[in-house]
């Protein structure tokens, strides 16, 4: 798809908004898709150190990547796009927060030969989380926005490809942290028997009364430690607006 920035007109055409209290800043186009909770959520899920080298697929403006690095310094990040008009907005955004980033326009699904061409080689990176494209374009149908039907919609072999993907790149012992509509549960624990063990899951609930809308999911790359279950996060919960407020982990993070 060509990327975004070589259709834009004007400055008009993008927003610069505020995320963890202000602690971060991402400018995003104005249409299309948009970094919203689930980058949010997914980056104070991801469990990450200093020096670690850590690795968003899909990373569109770089929000779950550089909210990560907000909260843990000293991270050897690199936010893989498909999007080169995406990619330079992270680049730019990176720039701008004072977080080191590299930044790569790359087709998750390319294969191993271009990862490596890009530096990403087999069994070297330390954490991978991602928020891949999720929706059924069958049962939910692809939005007319270009950039929002690639962000949202799944082909049959997305989430496989990705986490191929993701299991290539990471180091044995290394975590895979993403996020996943509830109803594709199944799909998502089929997906990940192979390779990966000590699986970790944590429904999202919009609010304590309501079914669980997301997913969140660790796994360990060679773990053979069964799967587990966290209780339900609550989005309207003062603790949850704390850590996003504050770039505080959630428990996934440290389970």
């Amino acid at each position: 798809m060509p990327g975004w920035a070589t259709n834009c007109a004007t400055m008009a055409d993008i927003t610069d908004d505020a995320f963890l209290g202000g602690r971060l800043r991402l400018r995003q186009p104005r249409q299309g898709h948009r970094a919203g909770h689930d980058a949010m959520l997914l980056a104070a899920s991801t469990g990450a150190k200093a020096g670690d080298r850590v690795v968003e697929f899909g990373a569109g403006v770089g929000a779950a990547g550089l909210a990560l690095a907000t909260r843990v310094p000293g991270l050897d990040l690199v936010l893989v796009e498909i999007d080169g008009g995406l990619a330079e907005l992270a680049r730019s955004n990176a720039a701008s927060n004072g977080l080191a980033a590299c930044v790569m326009a790359l087709d998750v699904a390319a294969g191993a030969p271009a990862f490596a061409l890009a530096g990403l080689s087999p069994d070297s990176v330390d954490v991978v989380l991602m928020n891949p494209p999720f929706n059924d374009s069958g049962q939910y149908g692809a939005s007319p926005d270009p950039g929002r039907a690639v962000a949202h919609v799944a082909t049959a072999t997305t989430l496989a490809d990705w986490v191929h993907a993701a299991r290539r790149i990471l180091k044995s012992g290394g975590a895979l942290t993403l996020i996943w509509r509830t109803d594709g549960l199944t799909e998502v624990l089929t997906t990940l028997e192979r390779g990966y063990g000590g699986l970790v899951v944590q429904p999202v609930h919009a609010r304590a009364e309501l079914p669980a809308i997301r997913m969140m999911v660790r796994a360990i790359k060679g773990s053979r430690a069964p799967l587990s279950l966290l209780p339900g996060l609550m989005i309207d919960s003062e603790a949850v607006k704390t850590a996003l407020t504050d770039a505080l982990a959630l428990p996934l993070a440290g389970a």
